[in-house]
């Protein structure tokens, strides 16, 4: 019940984020961004669009790609380039100074592929760091990092 509360909260955010912004969280936007929020995992576009016919029988791959793009543009989901797959942001909402592009990492584990976003500054200080000593002007840095996350690592 209480994942159910939260999924709820985070659409709310979501909503007023957009709003905030000027930019509009359509229905079928809105039932994009609860899938992702409700998968277990990062979920990839094509299970996306397998689970949104079963509400839109319509529903093509441009419709997910395009509530995608919206969702990553206004900072409310994440990419994770390693899985090809999407998940909500833990920042979204929560009026951070970086507005909607923070710099996060994630923690992908091997066995179970679970995922976790954080938004450790001094990862992100690192990286600027090193990326300024060549000389090079970052944008934009998401690191993917594998391992065992610790209830894989207990069993």
């Amino acid at each position: 019940m209480a994942e159910v509360a939260t999924r709820e909260t985070a659409l709310k955010e979501a909503e007023a984020v957009c709003t905030r912004r000027g930019a509009v969280l359509t229905p079928l936007r809105r039932q994009v961004l609860e899938l992702v929020l409700r998968a277990e995992a990062p979920v990839g576009a094509y299970a996306l669009l397998d689970q949104l016919k079963a509400m839109r029988p319509g529903a093509a791959p441009p419709t997910v790609y395009r509530a995608l793009d919206f969702l990553l543009e206004q900072g409310l989901i994440h990419k994770v380039e390693r899985l090809n797959a999407y998940i909500g942001c833990n920042e979204s909402g929560h009026g951070h100074s970086h507005d909607h592009h923070h710099p996060h990492q994630f923690l992908i584990c091997r066995t179970c592929g679970a995922t976790m976003e954080i938004a450790d500054p001094a990862v992100t200080h690192a990286i600027e760091a090193a990326a300024r000593r060549v000389g090079f002007v970052l944008a934009e840095a998401t690191v993917e990092i594998e391992g065992t996350c610790a209830r894989c690592a207990e069993a």
